[in-house]
C-alpha cells in the first residue's frame, strides 16, 4: 500500500499530455493531471451503470466493511497520501491541515459505515400499517472543490456508496492529483466500476451535471456554478445537493471575555488560510470591547507561522491559486483605500515565491464594504463595530447566503436565543466552522440546498419509497 500513492505520482509525471499542476508554496511543478474528454465520461458513466446493481444486491452489512476496508487503505497510505495533499493544495502537513485532512477522511468513512438506516413505520393502526423505505438513486456525480479535496469527496462518495449507489468523481482542475490519488487508493478494496473519477475540465463537468444517467448530482462550489448546474439538470429532473457559496457571520456579544475566545475566534476564520466554505469571514463585535478582541487576534496572528507546507514548522500556507489570490488583495485593498484600519498584514511579500498572502485584520470598517459584502475565502477577516445586538443580527442576515455563523457569549441561553434569529444553516456556540459525521450540514437562501452527513445525508442519497399494508 504505501507504494501505491508514490506509483501513481510516477504515472502522473509521466503524462506525456496533460494539465500542469504547480505547487502553490513554490511555483514548483507537481505534475501533470490526465486531462480527461467527455468520451471518457461516457465510458466511466457506462461503468457505474454496469457496476451500481451487484453493489445493491449485497446489502447494507457488506457495503459497511467495505468502507472500513476503505478507511483502512487511507490510513496505510496516510502519509503519502498527504504529502500529495499538501504539494497541490498548499495546506501545512502539520496542525489542522493535511494529516489533520487525509484521517478525517478514514474516520468519516468507519462512522459512514456504522450509521444505521431502519425502515421506518409512519402508520400502525387499525386501518393499516405504513412503511418509509429508501432505496438507491442508481449513479451519482460528485463534483467537488479545490479547498478540501480529499475530505470533501468523502463527504460525498461515503454516503453515496453506503446507500447502494455508484459513484463518478468530478475533481477540481486545481487539485485533481489529490483526488487522482484518494480514488486510487479506495479502489484498492472497492469492487471494480462503483467508484470511477474524471480528471477534466469545464466541458466534462458540463457534461456530467446535464447526463441522463446521472441520478444525482452532489456539488461543493460557488454560487455561479451551482446555479448553472441547477439548470443542467432540469431536463432529466436530477436530484441535487449544493453546497454554494458562504459569507458567515459571527457576533461576539458584550459579556464574552476577549481572550478566552481569541484562540477559537481566530482559527474559525483561519482554518486552512480561510479557504473554508464555513469559515468565519465577517466578525461582528460589540463597541465595549471591540478592541480588546481586535488586539487579541492580532497577537495570534503575529505568532502563528505561515510558509512551505512540507515545512513541519508551518501552520497556514498559501492561497491554493492566483485567480483567489487576486481577489483577496483586491478587496483588502478596497478596504484600506475606504479608510479601514489594517492592524495586520494587507503587504504580500513580491519577492517570495508562491501564493502567500499574510493573515491579515481590518478594523474600522463600514458593513457595506466589499471586504465584508464579497467572500473573500481567504487570509483576511473584516471586523465591524456594532453597539446593538439587533443590529448586529440585521447585518448578519442581510447578505443573499446562509451557510453558517457563530454567536459568542459567556451566557449560552443568551447566544441560543440569538442564534435561532440568524439566517443559516449551521450556527455555532463559541466555535465555529465545526462539523460532524453525525450532525446534518446544509446552507440556507443562495448557500444551497439539500443535507450532507449523519442518517439525512443518508435518505439524501437515497429515493424514499412508501409501502403500504391493508
Amino acid at each position: 500500500m504505501k507504494t501505491l500513492v508514490n506509483d501513481l505520482l510516477l504515472s502522473i509525471q509521466d503524462v506525456s499530455k496533460g494539465r500542469k499542476i504547480y505547487n502553490p508554496s513554490t511555483g514548483e511543478l507537481v505534475g501533470l493531471a490526465p486531462d480527461h474528454s467527455v468520451e471518457e465520461l461516457e465510458r466511466c458513466i457506462s461503468t457505474a451503470v454496469e457496476s451500481q446493481p451487484s453493489w445493491d444486491q449485497i446489502g447494507h452489512n457488506k457495503r459497511s466493511k467495505a468502507l472500513r476496508a476503505a478507511a483502512d487503505a487511507i490510513e496505510a497510505a496516510s502519509e503519502q497520501l498527504a504529502d500529495i495533499l499538501t504539494r497541490e493544495q498548499g495546506k501545512p502537513l502539520n496542525g489542522p491541515n493535511a494529516r489533520f485532512e487525509v484521517g478525517a477522511c478514514a474516520s468519516w468513512l468507519r462512522t459512514t459505515a456504522d450509521l444505521s438506516l431502519e425502515p421506518e413505520t409512519v402508520l400502525d393502526s387499525a386501518n393499516g400499517r405504513g412503511e418509509l423505505h429508501y432505496r438507491p438513486i442508481g449513479v451519482v456525480g460528485a463534483i467537488g472543490p479545490w479547498n478540501w479535496p480529499m475530505l470533501i469527496t468523502i463527504w460525498q462518495v461515503s454516503a453515496a456508496l453506503r446507500m447502494g449507489n455508484a459513484v463518478v468523481v468530478k475533481p477540481s482542475e486545481f487539485t485533481p492529483l489529490s483526488v487522482l490519488a484518494l480514488v486510487e487508493t479506495l479502489n484498492t478494496v472497492l469492487p471494480t466500476g462503483v467508484l470511477n473519477v474524471v480528471s477534466g475540465g469545464r466541458s466534462v463537468g458540463e457534461a456530467l451535471a446535464a447526463h441522463p444517467k446521472i441520478g444525482k448530482i452532489m456539488f461543493t462550489g460557488s454560487t455561479v456554478t451551482g446555479k448553472a448546474i441547477i439548470r443542467s439538470s432540469a431536463d432529466s429532473v436530477k436530484r441535487l445537493t449544493l453546497e454554494l457559496g458562504g459569507n458567515d457571520a459571527g457576533i461576539v456579544l458584550p459579556d464574552a471575555d476577549p481572550k478566552e475566545i481569541a484562540n477559537d475566534l481566530f482559527w474559525g476564520a483561519f482554518l486552512n488560510a480561510g479557504q473554508t466554505c464555513a469559515a468565519l469571514k465577517r466578525l461582528y463585535v460589540h463597541e465595549d470591547i471591540y478592541d480588546a478582541v481586535c488586539d487579541e487576534l492580532t497577537a495570534i496572528a503575529i505568532t502563528t507561522p505561515m510558509g512551505d507546507g512540507l515545512d513541519e514548522g508551518n501552520l497556514l500556507g498559501p492561497v491554493q491559486n492566483r485567480q483567489q489570490y487576486e481577489i483577496v488583495s483586491r478587496l483588502v485593498e478596497s478596504a484600506r483605500a475606504s479608510g479601514a484600519r489594517v492592524l495586520i498584514g494587507g503587504d504580500p511579500n513580491p519577492h517570495q515565491p508562491g501564493n502567500f498572502y499574510p493573515v491579515t485584520l481590518v478594523a474600522d470598517i463600514e458593513n457595506d464594504n466589499p471586504l465584508v459584502s464579497e467572500e473573500q475565502f481567504g487570509p483576511a477577516l473584516p471586523i465591524i463595530r456594532y453597539s446593538s445586538v439587533e443590529d448586529a443580527v440585521t447585518m448578519a442576515n442581510g447578505l443573499r447566503v446562509g451557510l453558517g455563523a457563530s454567536v459568542w457569549s459567556a451566557d449560552a441561553n443568551r447566544a441560543r436565543e440569538i442564534a435561532a434569529t440568524l439566517q443559516a444553516g449551521s450556527v455555532w456556540i463559541n466555535a465555529h466552522g465545526m462539523v460532524h459525521p453525525m450532525v446534518p450540514f446544509g446552507g440556507s437562501k443562495e448557500s444551497g440546498y439539500g443535507l450532507e452527513f449523519g442518517a439525512e445525508g443518508l435518505k439524501s442519497l437515497g429515493i424514499p419509497q412508501a409501502i403500504h399494508f391493508k
